[in-house]
């Protein structure tokens, strides 16, 4: 059996557990599995990232500037765009499939005791994600690395990645997402993602609302860590753009940064690199050494985000955005104006019936000429039909399509009418990840072909 082979095997034994949808307020369990494996969380320094919106593009532009300095760096993120090894990096490659099915067998023994122990006191084996938890934790002692970037799952108390101790906690902006799972306001929210503050660690967050920032204060005070917020202790100074990206100037916790070359597009990409750069710096300087500039220099110009704004298609123009509620819509709407001359947008939109599917839509109207409405592969999928009703109510021209396919033939060929009109596929990270797929298999960088 080839490492490829026994790499999907994994997978396929995890796709057996309830879903990452599947979510109990239980650290615990993953916490048993890591004891039994003598905490190999443990084992490296762990930066740990929350937030509604952003928080995978500043973990990757985190893990970006650590590895510039010379660190071993370990990456995890979810969900995954094309194949599920994208979510262990290791030095800001996907993870070995060899390893990867190394890290299961190690495991398999004692996830069979503790699946054991929860069934003889009636709790549900352990889950799909708890087990991709730990098999990240387990693979960046193997490797071993320096420092962990960790993303949360979901919230963050009980979130099974919190099971490691961040020296820094990253804070995103913090908004209204699985309100069923983390509850209805921005205060309540905000106190489930607070839970990853550490005693003693340093956080640092986006610019927050007034009751998100409340809860992180109180937090901080009760573990006697230290804060520094957006606007305040750092921030984005200064934007332009630039050939593939944007140029920017940051205020950090330690220094001022002129000239720095963000190869991402979006002004919340030049806040999510600011929050980066002082999340860095709490790390590896305590808050008080700049970052060398070559370092910082190299560190952001290697930052690659997939699914985010990412260019798939010329002639028409497509890009992918995994936006997937309706705060990542607006912030979706201002980079499509800020960093693109297009007159005329066509929408591929599909979503999850469990997201804010009339928020996701007003937020994307305002800068739909057309919207393509089409259905992720997946069960969750809102009803096309349904989701053509919102954007008919929004004033917005709309068809429907069986599949992403056919919504995005139609739009590549509506977009190739016109040299001012291009092309967005966005509502879910699983169109997403569909998207790339399908534009590599059918060469979009080469054209339209119709």
């Amino acid at each position: 059996m080839s490492d490829r082979d026994r790499a999907d095997v994994v997978y396929a034994a995890l796709l057996t557990r309830q879903g990452e949808r599947w979510v109990q307020p239980r650290v615990e369990r993953t916490r048993r599995v890591l004891e039994l494996l003598d905490d190999p969380q443990r084992t490296y320094r762990v930066v740990h990232v929350t937030g509604t919106n952003g928080k995978t593009s500043t973990s990757r532009i985190v893990e970006s500037i650590v590895r510039a300095h010379g660190l071993r760096t370990g990456l995890f993120t979810s969900p995954h765009l094309e194949r599920f090894t994208e979510r262990i990096m290791i030095d800001g490659e996907p993870i070995d499939d060899a390893l990867i099915a190394d890290a299961w067998e190690e495991i398999t023994p004692l996830v069979a005791l503790v699946d054991a122990e929860l069934a003889a006191s009636g709790d549900a084996p352990l889950t799909f994600f708890e087990l991709l938890t730990v098999l990240a934790f387990v693979a960046f002692a193997d490797a071993p690395v320096d420092v962990a970037v960790i993303e949360v799952g979901m919230g963050g108390a009980w979130d099974s990645t919190n099971t490691a101790d961040g020296d820094v906690a990253v804070f995103a902006p913090i908004d209204i997402d699985h309100a069923d799972r983390l509850g209805e306001t921005i205060a309540e929210i905000a106190t489930v993602k607070s839970g990853i503050i550490k005693d003693g660690a340093a956080a640092v967050s986006a610019a927050q609302d007034a009751d998100a920032l409340r809860v992180l204060e109180a937090a901080v005070a009760v573990h006697r860590a230290s804060l520094a917020v957006e606007g305040d202790a750092f921030g984005l100074i200064s934007r332009r753009l630039a050939v593939g990206g944007q140029q920017l100037s940051v205020k950090g916790l330690a220094g001022t940064y002129d000239d720095l070359y963000l190869p991402l597009f979006g002004p919340h990409q030049g806040h999510n690199a600011a929050l980066a750069i002082a999340a860095v710096e709490s790390l590896i300087g305590g808050g008080t050494q700049p970052i060398a500039g070559d370092v910082l220099t190299e560190g952001l110009a290697q930052v690659t985000s997939p699914g985010r704004l990412q260019l798939v298609g010329v002639a028409p123009t497509v890009l992918v955005d995994s936006a997937h509620n309706p705060h990542g819509a607006r912030a979706l709407v201002a980079a499509l104006g800020d960093s693109f001359d297009f007159d005329e947008w066509g929408v591929v939109l599909g979503v999850f019936g469990d997201k804010d599917t009339a928020g996701i839509v007003a937020s994307i109207a305002p800068a739909a000429t057309h919207v393509f409405v089409t259905a992720p592969d997946s069960d969750r999928a809102a009803d096309p039909d349904r989701l053509a009703d919102l954007v008919e109510a929004a004033g917005v021209p709309v068809t429907v399509h069986e599949n992403l396919s056919e919504a995005a033939d139609a739009a590549r060929e509506w977009a190739a009418g016109s040299d001012r009109r291009a092309v967005v596929i966005a509502g879910s990270v699983v169109l997403a990840g569909e998207a790339l797929e399908l534009a590599a298999t059918d060469d979009w960088m080469n054209g339209w072909q119709g």
